[in-house]
């Protein structure tokens, strides 16, 4: 309960600032391309009325599917390749090949293989969390000391239970602080992906706007896409304290120690 409320003040103190500064450097430089937080607050509700909720819905469906399938292809692939040696050498090498390469450079292909449309959106992000996922699930893998896995084993563990009580308790935390990362960057991945092939979602909703010299409405496009980062990022936290409550009692152990 106590953190809950510390994030609620710290999110609370954190806009109060942002929205002073704001104010504060919109007066100061008096200039339509900035417009104050009262005229974008504006046109916020203004456009909600419309379609930015519209165009929310989209980019949010697509960040979510492609999390989802960058996570449900990525975590297993790199917990086999974890956990095996010999797979992990002979596929290792193509993962580490991959990995560096910027993703976005293959949205011209996957433009080519699916078209304009979701298809390619999906697909560039869902490649950007698998990367991530992957990789972070494979050297959390590896990380496993030997002897946690000789202990339960010798109590006359399955493979299977030790996947279950010590291989996958040892990764799950790793793999949700990825998805946090690869998240925030999808999101910025979603913004290219929509402003350069697409006619949807907040990326085109906001050079749309500022095509039109609607800085109002270009901000708050950029509010909204901040939001649902938030919004996307809290909703991680929730289900890693639901999933992972032994690392919250750990921490809540150390602090108390």
């Amino acid at each position: 309960m106590k953190r809950g409320s510390s994030r609620v003040r710290g999110y609370a103190t954190a806009t109060v600032l942002v929205l002073v500064g704001w104010q504060i450097a919109a007066s100061a430089l008096g200039t339509r391309a900035l417009p104050s937080p009262v005229d974008t607050a504006r046109a916020l509700t203004a456009a909600l009325g419309e379609d930015l909720l519209r165009h929310l819905g989209v980019s949010a469906w697509r960040v979510l599917v492609a999390t989802a399938l960058g996570l449900v292809l990525g975590a297993p692939a790199g917990l086999v390749m974890g956990r095996s040696r010999r797979l992990d050498a002979v596929a290792g090498p193509l993962v580490f090949l991959a990995y560096p390469v910027p993703k976005v450079v293959f949205l011209p292909v996957l433009l080519v293989l699916f078209g304009i449309g979701d298809g390619p959106k999906v697909a560039l992000i869902a490649l950007i969390v698998f990367f991530q996922i992957l990789v972070t699930a494979r050297d959390a893998a590896r990380g496993i000391p030997p002897s946690a896995v000789l202990s339960i084993r010798s109590l006359g563990a399955s493979r299977r239970q030790v996947l279950h009580h010590v291989v996958v308790p040892a990764v799950l935390p790793d793999v949700f602080t990825a998805l946090r990362i690869s998240t925030g960057t999808a999101i910025a991945v979603l913004f290219f992906s929509e402003t350069v092939a697409g006619t949807d979602g907040l990326g085109w909703f906001i050079m749309d706007a500022w095509t039109r010299i609607s800085y109002a409405e270009m901000f708050a496009g950029i509010v909204v896409m901040a939001l649902l980062g938030v919004a996307i990022y809290e909703a991680l936290e929730i289900l890693e304290a639901r999933l992972c409550r032994w690392t919250r009692a750990g921490a809540q152990t150390a602090d108390q120690g």
